[in-house]
Order: structure tokens, then sequence, then C-alpha cells
């Protein structure tokens, strides 16, 4: 009999509702997005984000249902993202998700929302499964895990300072193309020369580990320079070649996970997953080293509640159950 998990999403500016079938099957998928409301602040406003939540999560919850086709009674299991993210927005879901099952006397398991992102390649290829090593890439992380099952999870390496998501949306903001600045600034890259700038590379001795913050500092530093000579930064220049900077240093340490793990599977996750440079790297790096690739589906790069399900799913089926107790952790760790 198949079992069938209600994702809900709520860590950060995406109020998020689903329901998956075994951890694959994607029955349904809402996603209320607030990007519009926030673009005027430059930003996510952790407040204003909270109170969309409040609105939007139970007619998501419902909507999710009605194109499902299930009832309550259907339902294995609540899976709710308990972090990590904005505490306040987070909080929105865990409520929600509790109050349901407590009502209706459904299993609630709560899910790391990497975790989650580590499952959207699940949703993409149903034959998709560990051991593989993934690069984690979004606004609050870059790092590389060594999936060996569904819940077990090493880390090769991490970011010691800025994630990659925020080098992009830091820039993004300063050369003027606002939030979200991620996917503004792989726009912009379309048209601009990936060569017109150089920047330096991390060396970070004895290490896969990251470092975005030399790198943000010099394009900061780049663009006070051609400003202070009373000159304007060509914008699609300037995007195409720090994207492509941030997207080699990526790309590179994934190759160098991959010598020295000696996986031959490897995937993307995170918000950043989408961006067009890092996909083509990453895609030309595995068919040079006849590696297997996974790219997630660009609906499920950024925040959703099918990865949501779909990770809660195999915790579920693990045994895994959270109580009434259970709070929602800003910070979690995997």
């Amino acid at each position: 009999m198949s079992i069938i998990t209600l994702g809900i999403e709520s860590s950060c500016d995406e109020t998020a509702c689903a329901v998956i079938e075994d951890g694959r099957i994607v029955r349904s998928s809402i996603i209320a997005s607030q990007a519009d409301l926030h673009s005027q602040y430059g930003g996510v406003v952790p407040e204003l984000a909270s109170r969309m939540h409040v609105e939007a999560i139970v007619p998501c919850i419902r909507e999710a249902m009605k194109q499902a086709s299930i009832e309550y009674s259907d339902i294995d299991a609540v899976c709710v993202t308990k972090g990590p993210g904005l505490v306040g927005a987070l909080l929105v879901g865990v409520s929600a998700a509790k109050a349901l099952c407590e009502v209706k006397k459904i299993p609630l398991v709560g899910v790391n929302h990497m975790a989650g992102h580590i499952a959207a390649n699940y949703l993409t290829d149903v034959s998709w499964e560990p051991p593989f090593l993934c690069l984690v890439v979004s606004g609050g992380h870059s790092e590389i895990l060594l999936v060996k099952d569904y819940a077990d999870m090493e880390y090769i390496c991490a970011t010691r300072d800025d994630a990659a998501g925020e080098a992009f949306d830091k820039i993004a903001r300063v050369i003027g193309l606002g939030y979200p600045g991620g996917p503004k600034l792989d726009k912009a890259s379309q048209t601009g020369d990936p060569t017109a700038f150089s920047f330096p590379a991390p060396k970070i001795s004895d290490s896969l580990d990251f470092s975005f913050s030399g790198i943000k500092t010099a394009a900061l530093n780049t663009i006070n320079q051609v400003r202070l000579k009373g000159e304007d930064v060509d914008v699609n220049d300037f995007a195409a070649s720090y994207q492509d900077a941030i997207c080699s240093i990526l790309t590179d340490r994934l190759w160098k996970a991959v010598k020295k793990t000696k996986m031959k599977k490897i995937c993307l996750a995170g918000g950043v997953s989408a961006n067009s440079c890092l996909r083509a790297k990453i895609t030309e790096m595995a068919r040079k080293n006849h590696l297997e690739l996974c790219l997630p589906k660009m609906a499920y790069c950024t925040d959703n509640a099918a990865m949501i399900a779909s990770a809660g799913y195999y915790d579920y089926v693990a045994g895994i159950r959270d109580g009434l107790d259970m709070n929602a952790y800003p910070s979690l760790e995997m």
C-alpha cells in the first residue's frame, strides 16, 4: 500500500504545501511566493514573512489536498520543516503541522530543510538513490555531503564564512539588480562577458572548505574603483564574470571531493542549483569524467514542500516520529 506524506514548508519567504506518494511521486505541490512583497525592501523582512505565512498556510494545505484528491484519513504523516530558517516563519509551519496532527491524529515528522533540498533529486529522478555526493548551495549554505544512505550523511566540506548564494545576492544589490539577487544576476549574465573582470579564488591549504568573503570583497573593491574613475560598471559583464568565478570554485571543490571519496555519482541541491552557469559547469565536469549526474528540476531547486514531504517519507519509514513538543530550530545542523 502506498504511503502518503503531506509536506509543509515555511522556512523563509515561500509558503508551500505538497502531497507526495511513496517519497517520489508528486501528487500536488502548492507554493505561495512572497517575492513581490519583499522585493520593494531589497530582501526578506522576517516579520512580514511570518505574517504572510499565517495568511497563506491554511489555504495552501487545503489546495494541496484538493489537487491530490485526498482526505485527511489518507495521510500517513505530516512532514514539516523544523529548521534551519527564520524562526518566526518556521513557527508558523510547525504550529500548523502540530495542530493538524493533534486534531486528525496523524504522525508528525520534523524535517531538516537542507535534507529536503537533497531529496529534491529523488523527485527529479525516481531511480536516484544513495550513495552519492551532493553539492548543497543556497543563500545560507555551501557544503558538500557524502550521502551514504537516506538518513546517513557525512560532511566533506563547508563554507568558512559566506555562502555562495549570499555572495550572489549581496553583489546583485550593489550593482542595482535588486531582489531576488541570484536569479537576476544569472539573467544579467546571459549577455555578459565572463572574462571581462577577474576575481581571486580562495586558497585554503589542506581543506576543501569554501570561502566567499574574499571574492565578495574583491568584487566590491572593483566596483568602487570603477566608480571612482567616474565610469559605470557594465552590469552584464560584471554579473557574468562574478558568477563564473564563483561557479568555477564550486565546481572545482566538487571535483576534488569526487577524487577524495572515489564517488562516481553526484548531484546538486539548494536554491543556487538553479543557476545556469553552475549547472553547465557541473554537467561538463560530469561528462568529461564519466560521472553519473542528477540536476534537480527547476521547480524543486527553490523552497518547496514536495522536497520536505519526500525527505520526511524516508524518516517516517525509518520509524522517526516527533512529539507535539517539537520546536522550530533556526540554526539546525544536518
